[in-house]
């Protein structure tokens, strides 16, 4: 029962942050360098072509699950802080 918990609550948290970098993304503030790392990570994530072919045990997925934060972290990064808390906050009441 507490796996099926912090499932749920890991896919309401992912979609929450879906919806920040949406946000962030359509904001005019944000510069090109951030919007063009949300690219990178979305077209990463839908890609079937990865660095680590999926074929190779372990490794093949962890790639995946390395790579996409760390585009979406230094994407984060580069908003202006005073941006991406206004979006945050506004996420945070629906």
């Amino acid at each position: 029962m507490v796996v099926m918990w912090k499932l749920k609550e890991i896919k309401d948290n992912a979609k929450k942050y879906i919806e920040l970098c949406k946000l962030i993304y359509a904001d005019p503030r944000t510069p090109k360098t951030a919007r063009i790392l949300l690219w990178i990570a979305i077209g990463y994530a839908l890609s079937p072509i990865d660095l680590i072919p999926d074929f190779i045990p372990v490794i093949g997925h962890l790639d995946d699950l390395v790579i996409i934060p760390i585009l979406l972290y230094i994407a984060m990064r580069s908003v202006p802080k005073n941006v991406y808390m206004e979006h945050y906050v506004q996420i945070l009441r629906k």
